[in-house]
C-alpha cells in the first residue's frame, strides 16, 4: 500500500504528460501499481472497523454481568470456577480482564472530616528524612522529626532528632508538653514501635511502659490510630509535607542543632499563617485551647530507663551514637546506664560515677573535667607513683638496719630475740 505523497506524485507526473512505463521508472513502483492508483483518482480509500472475533468467554458474559449486578465483590476466580463448571474452556486471564470492565464501581464515600475540642487531643508521629551536614560534607545522614500537633488550633511542635529511641520520644513530649504550657486529654499515635509494643490475645493495644509512665504523670490517654488508616492521623501527617516542602528543601545546615534552630525560627512563621483547612490563624485559635489543656504537673517527670554498657579501652561508654566518659580507676567492664529525659547517670556497683547531660547528634564525646589525670603514667614507675602514700604514723627505716636484724639472728639461738625488740 502507497503512502499518500506516493500517490499524488503518480498522478502529478500523469499531469505532466508521462506515460505508464516512464511514471513506473520515476517512482520505481511497477506498472500495475500505477495503472491501479490512477484509476482509483486522488479519494483516499476507506478502512472500515475490523470486525471483532469471537471469543470463548462470549456465551458466559450476561452470566458475570448478571452475578457482578447482585454480588459486585464477588472474585475473578471464582467466577472463573463457575462458568468452568458450564463448560467454559478459555484462560483465566480473559476473565480477569472481562471481570475489570464489568464490575460495577462501587459508590462514592465522602470522607468525614474529625475535628476535636479544644484541648481534647493531639497527634504525634515520626517522619524520615535524609540530609548531609556541612560539618560532614562526605557523609549523609538520617534523622528523624518528631511533630506534635493540637487537634484544635493545629499548633505544631517539631523538632529533629537522631533517631526513635525512648529516650528521645520522651524528651520530645517534654520539650512539647513545655512549649504548648500544658498536656492535652489524650495524645495518638501511629503504631509506631517505641510506642507500641503490639497486641494481646485479645486485640487489645499494649503500650511501652516507660510511655505509660509519662501518659499517668501527666495526665493523658494513650490511643491508636486503626492499622492502615493512615487518614485517622491525617492532622500530623500533612505538616510533614508542608515542612518538607516549605522548610527542609532548598536549605542547607551545619549539623543537627543548626537544622533545630533554623526549624525554631520558620516554626513562628508556620503558627502564624492562616490554615489551609481551619480557616483561622493558628496563633490565635492556640490562644483559645491553650488555657483548657491540663497544667503541667508541678513535679518533674523523672522515668528511668536502665541499660547496661561495656567500657571502651579508652575509659568512654557508648549511648545512641554517642560516647559519655567514665573517671579513671573505674574496674568493671560492664556498667550500669540510667537515662533520663535532662540526665545520663553512669553507676558502677550501683553507686553513680558520672553523670552526664544527653548529646544531640551522633559521634560526639562528652568527657567530664577531672575524669582523666594530666599524665596517665605506666610501667613500673607507674606502678610505685600510683601506689597509696604510706600512714603518717608508720615510722620508716632503711633496709641497712634490717640487714643487720637478719645477721644477729643467725649468730644468737632463735629463742634470744631480744635484739629484735630492741630494733623493732
Amino acid at each position: 500500500m502507497l503512502k499518500g505523497r506516493d500517490i499524488l506524485m503518480i498522478h502529478d507526473l500523469h499531469r505532466q504528460g508521462l506515460s505508464i512505463q516512464e511514471i513506473a521508472r520515476a517512482s520505481g513502483h511497477d506498472r500495475k501499481t500505477v495503472r491501479k492508483y490512477l484509476k482509483a483518482g486522488l479519494e483516499p480509500p476507506l478502512y472500515g472497523p475490523r470486525a471483532p472475533r469471537g471469543s470463548l468467554l462470549d456465551p458466559y458474559k450476561d452470566f458475570i454481568r448478571e452475578k457482578l449486578e447482585a454480588t459486585p465483590r464477588l472474585t475473578a476466580a471464582r467466577l472463573d470456577r463457575e462458568i468452568r463448571a458450564l463448560g467454559y474452556g478459555g484462560g483465566h486471564t480473559t476473565v480477569k480482564d472481562f471481570v475489570r470492565q464489568v464490575r460495577p464501581s462501587p459508590p462514592p464515600v465522602f470522607e468525614r472530616r474529625f475535628e476535636t475540642a479544644p484541648g481534647r487531643q493531639a497527634q504525634v508521629d515520626f517522619a524520615h528524612f535524609r540530609v548531609t551536614f556541612a560539618d560532614n560534607p562526605d557523609q549523609e545522614r538520617v534523622v528523624w522529626l518528631f511533630s506534635l500537633v493540637l487537634g484544635f488550633s493545629r499548633f505544631l511542635f517539631a523538632r529533629f532528632v537522631p533517631g526513635q529511641g525512648m529516650a528521645e520520644v520522651i524528651r520530645c513530649h517534654l520539650a512539647a508538653f513545655a512549649v504548648v504550657g500544658g498536656v492535652p486529654g489524650e495524645i495518638l499515635y501511629d503504631r509506631m514501635k517505641t510506642a507500641v509494643l503490639g497486641e494481646d490475645e485479645a486485640g487489645r493495644v499494649i503500650f511501652n511502659a516507660t510511655l505509660l509512665e509519662l501518659a499517668h504523670h501527666h495526665g493523658f490517654a494513650p490511643k491508636t490510630c486503626r492499622p492502615y488508616r493512615a487518614k485517622t492521623k491525617g492532622k500530623v501527617e500533612r505538616p510533614f509535607r508542608y515542612i518538607r516542602q516549605d522548610f527542609f528543601e532548598g536549605r542547607s545546615f551545619q549539623n543537627l542543632e543548626d537544622l533545630n534552630r533554623q526549624l525554631q525560627n520558620w516554626l513562628e512563621i508556620a503558627n502564624a499563617r492562616v490554615h489551609g483547612t481551619t480557616g483561622r490563624i493558628v496563633a490565635e485559635a492556640f490562644a483559645e485551647e491553650q488555657p483548657v489543656l491540663t497544667p503541667l504537673p508541678a513535679i518533674p517527670f523523672r522515668a528511668l530507663l536502665k541499660l547496661e554498657r561495656r567500657i571502651t579501652k579508652d575509659g568512654m561508654v557508648s549511648l545512641d551514637g554517642n560516647l559519655y566518659s567514665v573517671p579513671d580507676g573505674t574496674r568493671k567492664r560492664v556498667v550500669e546506664v540510667q537515662v533520663l529525659a535532662s540526665e545520663i547517670r553512669i553507676l558502677e556497683n550501683g553507686i553513680p560515677i558520672a553523670i552526664h547531660a544527653p548529646l544531640s547528634g551522633r559521634g560526639q564525646r562528652a568527657l567530664i573535667k577531672g575524669h582523666r589525670s594530666a599524665q596517665r603514667n605506666t610501667g613500673l614507675k607507674g606502678a610505685i607513683s600510683n601506689r597509696a602514700a604510706p600512714e603518717p604514723d608508720l615510722q620508716q627505716r632503711a633496709l641497712e638496719v634490717y640487714d643487720q636484724v637478719a645477721a644477729r639472728l643467725a649468730e644468737r639461738p632463735a629463742c634470744d630475740q631480744s635484739l629484735t625488740g630492741g630494733l623493732l
